[in-house]
């Protein structure tokens, strides 16, 4: 654990900023949110996403691939908690995302469960736990 930068944005502060890049489908914004040699992992694999990206330009490209392929249209995250860790560098945040699949008009709700540690206002690790089957109906696979 690193000494935290003065101002830097902490853990709920980036996770604002997260979730309105997803809600944008801004990969740009998603991937200006990690540090360089940020990983983020998907430890419930799924078709379509691999095991993780591996730095801040692996974060853009696997997003901006994923979103322009997907009819999936996040319209909300509902957040069920956010869990304060010991580390002031971590969080655990429970949420859903709901939205529809423009191709069908139908619904789609995504719950997971993200773990996010943040140095000196960037995302350096993330977690990303959701649900694979719900993630690839929204994407109408």
């Amino acid at each position: 654990m690193s000494t935290p930068v003065p101002g830097s944005p902490g853990p709920r502060d980036v996770l604002a900023r997260y979730r309105r890049a997803i809600l944008d489908r801004s990969a740009d914004g998603l991937a200006d949110l990690y540090a360089r040699d940020a990983v983020h992992e998907f430890p419930f694999r799924f078709p379509g996403l691999p095991a993780h990206y591996r730095g801040r330009e692996e974060v853009r490209a696997g997003y901006k691939a994923l979103w322009g392929a997907s009819p999936a249209r996040p319209e909300a995250v509902h957040e069920v908690a956010v869990h304060e860790s010991t580390d002031p560098e971590v969080i655990v945040v429970e949420q859903t995302v709901t939205g529809t699949v423009t191709t069908t008009g139908a619904p789609f709700e995504v719950p997971g469960l993200l773990v996010l540690r943040v140095r000196d206002g960037l995302l350096v690790h993330v977690r990303d736990y959701m649900d694979g089957l719900a993630a690839t109906g929204a994407a109408g696979r």
